[in-house]
């Protein structure tokens, strides 16, 4: 997300840290890097400008200048600038007002990501102990009712399809009705979307409003367009009015000058990130979160919140009676990698650890999802008896192991030999005693198992 805009402003900081004053020149020289690292992200250049009017301004102060570590001011004022550059709204959906059902109309383009943002607002509000029902009004695209059908199966959400209706402003008024009656509390309305702007388009969606009243009207925002997201969400705010925009596909290859734009041009904050393909990977958007990951400082707080919806309580206990009793196996270390795994891609989670934000500096020891995918079929090979108890794996069990995933002994041999380190490593951190002393050297030695399971 965002890697080469982070990249080069960690490279303009890397400099300043051999300067022991700063002088304006330096200064200057800086923040033609940072401005030029900001226009080659695709970032308005009309923001651009006040952004570097507005660093420069407060980093040629006497007391930066003075400072004795000048490059932690400049840090420090280049990030309140950015968070600034979003605004101090908080991200997610407004609070809320009236009586329920609560509704959610999305906008955008075709082929923004409306659909499968439906399903994934549908997942979050769960997560936040909502009851969510979806509806389609895209009556035009090809299989577009058909595919929200399909979203709401894989996400456990109610969709409402009232067969034979498709006026667009009846589906949408008749959900709400729907939810009322069955004890629905939110009504997503995933609208239709053209390859441009036109009239019919903005006539249907302000039927569509004025029908059901939405509490939100999000605009879905494909990152990857850059600047033509942005006008795009500037005219649907104009005629429609939007409350918040949603970007998607921020883990892809997009510059992301959008992210930094959007707030500024626009008039209206980011409501949710999309941050990968799977139906929980949507979060409601904070600016400081986002600006740490940006300047490498890491995102622990996202990072817990990911750990714990994925980790669930009486598991986490579990492990951690295994770990103190030192009866660690190869059965408990196949869970934890499940567990990392639904944590998300590994190198968005390493990206949330500080000073791991740009992971070209790991160099070899990049995370490698295809290797994770190798251990998981070695342990997967494996019997029952064998993954827990691995000292009755012989020569001959190693080989059938070995043709079983498709993979080769000298493989097989590197996995139990560090998992023997392993358990030697958790044997001397649960022999320590109890209290939250152990806990914590607990957790340590699982963050090290996680990480070095990856080399097997």
């Amino acid at each position: 997300m965002l890697d080469t805009l982070s990249n080069r402003l960690q490279n303009v900081f890397r400099s300043l840290r051999g300067e022991t004053r700063l002088s304006e020149s330096v200064v200057d020289a800086a923040l033609r890097e940072i401005r030029l690292a900001l226009l080659e992200a695709d970032v308005n250049f009309k923001v651009v400008k006040a952004f570097v009017d507005r660093v420069r301004e407060r980093a040629v102060g006497q007391d930066v200048l003075r400072s004795l570590s000048p490059a932690q001011q400049v840090v420090k004022i280049v990030r309140d600038e950015l968070v600034a550059l979003f605004g101090d709204m908080a991200g997610g959906l407004r609070p809320e007002t009236g009586a329920p059902p609560r509704v959610v109309m999305l906008l955008g383009l075709q082929g923004s990501g409306k659909t499968t943002t439906a399903a994934k607002l549908g997942r979050w509000l769960i997560r936040q102990g909502r009851h969510p029902m979806l509806v389609s009004t895209d009556v035009r695209r090809p299989a577009a009712i058909q595919q929200l059908n399909v979203l709401g199966r894989q996400a456990d959400l109610r969709v409402f399809d009232p067969p034979g209706e498709m006026d667009p402003v009846r589906r949408a008024s008749l959900s709400i009705t729907e939810a009322r009656n069955l004890g629905f509390d939110t009504v997503i309305v995933d609208t239709a979307g053209r390859l441009h702007i036109d009239d019919e388009l903005m006539h249907e969606l302000t039927s569509i409003r004025d029908a059901v009243g939405p509490t939100d009207a999000l605009y879905v925002a494909d990152a990857m367009t850059g600047q033509d997201a942005i006008k795009s969400a500037g005219e649907f705010n104009r005629q429609i009015g939007v409350t918040g925009v949603v970007l998607t596909k921020l883990d892809g290859d997009a510059r992301g000058g959008a992210a930094l734009s959007v707030v500024a041009v626009v008039g209206v904050p980011i409501a949710f990130v999309g941050l990968g393909e799977r139906l929980e990977d949507l979060e409601a958007f904070q600016a400081d979160r986002l600006v740490s990951r940006l300047l490498g400082m890491g995102d622990v707080l996202s990072l817990i919140e990911r750990a714990e919806s994925a980790i669930d309580s009486e598991d986490a206990a579990r492990m951690e009676q295994t770990m103190r009793s030192q009866d660690f196996t190869l059965e408990d270390f196949q869970a934890q990698l499940r567990t990392l795994k639904k944590m998300g891609p590994l190198e968005q989670v390493l990206g949330m650890i500080p000073g791991l934000g740009n992971l070209k500096q790991l160099g070899g020891a990049q995370p490698d999802e295809k290797e994770m995918a190798r251990v998981e079929a070695i342990i997967g090979s494996m019997t029952t008896g064998e993954r827990r108890n691995y000292k009755v794996i012989d020569g001959g069990r190693r080989k059938r192991i070995a043709r079983g995933s498709g993979t080769s002994v000298e493989a097989v041999n590197r996995l139990l030999k560090q998992f023997m380190q392993m358990r030697k490593m958790l044997k001397t951190f649960g022999g320590m005693g109890g209290g939250t002393g152990t806990r914590k050297r607990m957790r340590q030695a699982m963050a090290m198992m996680k990480g070095r399971g990856l080399q097997a």
